[in-house]
């Protein structure tokens, strides 16, 4: 068996953070970085990034000081082509890849789900109700085409289990763990994936991925929310092997608000 690491990170702006890329790489000895907010165009993406970090195939979906997904790899990737332009807005909120890995190919998707807005009302928040229908899409993309030998990583902004925020029910009308988005993000997962971080820690255990700016002592307050996923169709539930949180990320200077999320295959 050979073993396969794959980093999922939200870094809010590559060319601002793209330094810390090297202290995940220390700590973490990724074969592959899923990063999601690049926040860049193609164009001005910074083309010695992958091979700075010795993850050398890269591919990369970016616009303008916004959104923007990108997949660094030391395997070679090919580019899926045929992914959908989620609810026909072109805003670099996906890509995919298949990984060779020797064997049969891995699918990879990398995804940046729209954060929602605040207020939890599709009528008086469109951004909210653009959050609800990309998520139903990808619900239904992947009814129509189950996975297989896939990994689906990303920021999917959402919490979607009662111990992935701090108070459960403090947050049920805070946009990420309300009951339509939650209920959107599990019907997606059960569409061939499992969420491959929670194999590892129990439903009932406290875990989170992100803790706002405004927080100045997060630690303290620990007020977090579990934002950041990774899955794995079912056929890869027998390949699990590890999974980290790298938490102290957050205290990294200059941080993201995110931390990585990492998980390790056995193929």
């Amino acid at each position: 068996m050979t073993a396969l690491t794959v980093a999922t990170w939200n870094i809010n702006s590559v060319r601002l953070r793209r330094d810390l890329l090297h202290s995940l790489m220390d700590q973490a000895a990724p074969d592959i970085v899923c990063l999601q907010e690049t926040k860049v165009p193609d164009d001005l993406f910074p083309e010695d990034l992958g091979t700075a970090l010795g993850l050398p195939h890269v591919l990369k979906r970016g616009m303008k000081g916004y959104n923007g997904v990108a997949i660094l790899s030391r395997l070679p990737l090919t580019a899926v082509e045929d992914t959908p332009d989620w609810c026909m807005k072109s805003d670099c909120r996906h890509i995919a890849a298949r990984i060779d890995t020797g064997t049969d190919p891995l699918v990879l998707h990398n995804f940046y789900v729209p954060a929602g807005g605040d207020i939890p009302d599709r009528a008086e928040n469109p951004k909210y109700g653009h959050k609800l229908d990309f998520i139903a899409e990808a619900r239904d993309h992947f009814a129509m085409n189950r996975p297989h030998r896939t990994m689906l990583v990303g920021d999917l902004n959402i919490a979607p289990l009662e111990n992935d925020v701090w108070s459960h029910k403090q947050l049920l009308n805070v946009v990420s763990h309300t009951p339509p988005e939650t209920e959107g993000l599990n019907a997606w997962r059960t569409e061939g994936f499992i969420d491959a971080i929670r194999h590892f820690v129990p439903d009932d255990q406290k875990l989170f991925t992100w803790w706002s700016y405004r927080n100045r002592d997060w630690r303290a307050s620990n007020r977090g929310r579990r934002l950041d996923h990774i899955w794995v169709s079912t056929d890869l539930i027998g390949n699990l092997a590890r999974h980290a949180i790298l938490q102290d990320a957050r205290d990294w200077e200059r941080g993201s608000d995110h931390v990585p999320v990492v998980l390790t295959l056995d193929l």
